[in-house]
């Protein structure tokens, strides 16, 4: 049997997680798949091994490594400056490379329970001019470089390694989420202003914010679907996981409101009373971030968004010009499978270290599990 080149990507959320496998060689031949819902974050290690063994069957093959994508309420992102002197010479690229380094190590430094995940150079400037990307050929006496570094806690990126490695697979590379599906809706749509993406998940809401191509800031609050959840339970007096149903169902079935006499009326206000707070919240950060007092385009995503579909749109008290991306199990896969491609010019990429070839007892081990 011919060994087939296939890429696998992980989204390792707090309450669910998705999975997508592609061959490099023939595009056409892919698979998703996601677990069921669940609150326990231990379950996630078991709804991570389904998706191996289901991926295993369907391509007849054994996943040797993957990329993860992972979100946190923890996560990060930082910004830097940090510039050099020259000689007057053409600017190499090792000079930029120089820079980089040294500024990714004062992050490591200062903040040591965080892995590095995303290095964005927001601007480079030159002699007192600024560049979105780096000119070739250019004489330099000065060199000043904007980077965000987006980290992620090193304790959830040890968590999910650990739950791969006993399944012999190796993780090339941790990616954010919310920062990655963001671009792929944004490049997919051509979107272009100021535009931020709020990503409404279980027990966090991240917010990514871009001018056009560049991206500005990362921010996450530490609120989300699940502070909902907890609001129907205590007001209706009914127990979480029949809450959790409530708010599942919202826009699909609203016999369930019956079945625990619930009207939709009071659902509704303490569906929308909770979100309207998480998004006032993200604007705060929005306008505080960018010192922006305008108008801007809004773009709701994740689980916790699924509720306010725009048939409800027209109900929030939300001034900003507002929309949903509408994500599939296959567009946050895309997201990860584009984003390999290198489409975001501005990032830097992340080499990840030569992993060490299997030996024959690895092997022989990997094939008996």
């Amino acid at each position: 049997m011919s060994k087939k080149n296939f890429h696998t990507f992980f989204d390792c959320g707090a309450s669910k997680v998705r999975g997508g496998i592609l061959n490099k060689d023939n595009e056409n031949e892919m698979f998703y798949n996601e677990s069921e819902f669940f609150t326990d974050p231990a379950n996630s290690e078991i709804a991570i091994q389904k998706i191996i063994t289901s991926f295993e069957e369907d391509t007849d093959e054994y996943i040797n490594n993957t990329t993860l994508m992972i979100d946190s309420s923890k996560m990060r992102s930082i910004g830097i400056s940090i510039s050099k002197k020259l000689d007057g010479s053409k600017l190499r690229q090792t000079n930029v490379q120089f820079l980089i380094q040294e500024a990714k190590q004062q992050i490591l430094k200062y903040y040591t329970n965080y892995k590095v995940a995303h290095i964005i150079v927001n601007n480079y400037k030159i002699d007192n001019i600024d560049y979105s990307y780096l000119p070739d050929e250019i004489e330099s006496h000065f060199i000043s470089l904007d980077i965000i570094f987006i980290c992620l806690p090193s304790d959830i990126v040890l968590y999910f390694k650990n739950i791969f490695s006993k399944s012999n697979i190796l993780v090339n590379q941790v990616i954010c989420s919310s920062y990655v599906k963001s671009i792929n809706f944004k490049n997919n749509k051509n979107l272009t202003g100021h535009l931020s993406f709020i990503d409404i998940g279980f027990n966090k809401t991240s917010i990514v914010s871009y001018f056009n191509n560049k991206t500005l800031f990362l921010d996450v609050l530490p609120v989300g679907g699940n502070n909902i959840t907890k609001d129907i339970s205590k007001i209706l007096e009914i127990d979480l996981e029949q809450a959790e149903q409530l708010k599942i169902n919202f826009n699909q079935d609203y016999r369930s409101l019956n079945d625990n006499d619930t009207s939709i009326e009071d659902l509704e206000k303490i569906i929308f009373a909770r979100t309207e707070e998480i998004l006032e919240l993200c604007i705060k950060s929005i306008k505080s971030n960018l010192f922006i007092s305008g108008e801007f385009k809004v773009v709701l995503m994740g689980q916790g968004s699924k509720m306010l579909e725009n048939q409800h749109k027209n109900k929030i008290s939300f001034s900003n010009d507002i929309d949903f991306s509408e994500e599939t199990l296959e567009d946050i896969c895309q997201s990860g499978f584009k984003f390999g491609t290198g489409l975001n010019t501005q990032e830097v990429v992340v080499v990840p270290k030569k992993q060490i070839k299997q030996g024959f007892f690895e092997k022989l081990f990997h094939f008996f599990r």
